[in-house]
């Protein structure tokens, strides 16, 4: 009888992910998008204002453009004799006068204060009144204030969103060159899996499941803008395991498969990624998700996930976003994690690191759902983050726990 090898200790997940993301050098493949089509992009180079923003001294208010030192009191008449619109440029501001302006248009010389419209009064045609002492530089916007030319605005690696494509467009950019998408193929494993709409409930089969994991994997992918290849199903054979692994790595950046990660007779990936190229990371010590599996074919990337739908989520979460994050040269990707009280007792400490389904509630504490399989999908639908609990340890009502937003670890 051949002597029984000794099982290796589960790599714990910091570690994984440390060296994880050593393999996953940025892409140096760029293309050049639209700033309208930019969400969601990741910047390929800093973007560098050629001009101050604002351009020039403006006013923030409806109101009166002015001279401070003309104020004498509530009854200082001033001469009106000039309106500046947005967009258009006034005269020299003369003593004793004012000039009417509007949000946006640029400050007149002389002129070093604005007042708002409603603490003014016009006694006349072509006169204001103002009530309180103007003070130097009220409701102005100075030139500059908000980015000046020759400074970087965003900087490479930037996952730009609304908000920084707005500030994109504020500094003249009309294009952006970006990383190019990263180019995974997806697959699933598994002789039970059945496809929505191939079969009706009614007509399932004792054993055959619906693969869910091909619809929520996809789309997790395509929010990251990845271009993904969907191909399908692979039968439990090593022979069509073999197949779709080398057509796969042939012409995409990443291979992600679900299922046929673990160590039964019906898993063929670990076999099948050894036979074509190399396996380097093999088993995480978190719950759920200990089947996960990084290795490279050919020039690709290959990631397993396990075959259980919630474990391929969170293994998704935690390890392949990031991956993929650092493949488009994105800087800042590091989810967040806050201090939350635990309204729930969880009496079942575990010897893995355990991310829990949770969401928060209207007294400021967190909820947790009542079943925490690895296949109860719904788990994660209740959801609004996870429970980061380390490994051996037991949660009482009113312990203070880590907490990772949902929507911090997908973006």
């Amino acid at each position: 009888m051949p002597p029984i090898t000794p099982r290796q200790p589960l790599k714990p997940l910091d570690e994984a992910l440390v060296e994880l993301l050593g393999h996953a050098a940025p892409s140096d493949k760029t293309e050049t998008v639209s700033t309208f089509d930019a969400d969601g992009r990741v910047l390929a180079e800093d973007l560098v204002a050629a001009l101050d923003v604002p351009a020039h001294d403006n006013s923030s208010m409806d109101g009166y453009a002015v001279r401070s030192a003309d104020w004498q009191n509530a009854e200082t008449v001033l001469h009106v004799n000039q309106r500046i619109a947005a967009g258009s440029n006034g005269s020299v501001l003369a003593a004793m006068s004012a000039a009417r302006i509007f949000t946006g248009a640029p400050i007149p010389d002389g002129a070093d204060a604005v007042v708002m419209q409603e603490d003014c009064t016009t006694p006349g045609p072509e006169q204001v009144c103002v009530a309180t002492q103007p003070q130097v530089g009220q409701w102005i916007r100075r030139r500059g204030e908000d980015v000046t030319s020759g400074r970087t605005v965003l900087p490479k690696g930037e996952l730009l969103a609304p908000e920084s494509i707005g500030l994109a467009a504020s500094v003249g950019y009309a294009a952006l060159r970006v990383v190019a998408p990263v180019r995974v193929a997806l697959f699933s494993t598994g002789d039970e899996l059945v496809m929505p709409g191939d079969v009706a409930p009614q007509d399932m089969l004792p054993g055959a499941i619906y693969n869910s994991n091909r619809f929520f994997l996809r789309a997790l992918l395509q929010r990251l803008g990845c271009t993904v290849t969907d191909m399908g199903i692979v039968p439990d054979k090593l022979a069509a395991t073999k197949e779709a692994l080398l057509t796969a790595s042939s012409a995409h950046d990443l291979v992600l498969t679900s299922g046929g990660v673990s160590v039964g007779e019906e898993d063929h990936i670990k076999p099948a990624v050894q036979a074509l190229g190399q396996l380097n990371l093999w088993q995480i010590a978190i719950k759920p998700g200990k089947p996960f599996a990084y290795g490279k074919i050919q020039n690709a990337h290959f990631i397993g996930l396990p075959g259980n739908p919630v474990s391929s989520y969170v293994t998704f979460l935690l390890l392949v976003r990031p991956f993929i994050r650092q493949l488009q040269g994105v800087t800042r990707f590091a989810p967040e994690s806050i201090a939350a009280r635990a309204d729930f007792d969880w009496t079942k400490a575990d010897k893995r690191r355990e991310f829990l389904r949770a969401r928060r509630n209207s007294a400021g504490g967190l909820d947790l759902f009542v079943n925490q399989s690895s296949g109860v999908l719904t788990s994660a639908v209740w959801s609004d983050g996870l429970v980061d609990n380390p490994a051996g340890r037991t949660i009482a009502r009113g312990d203070m726990v880590q907490f990772m937003p949902l929507s911090s670890l997908m973006f």
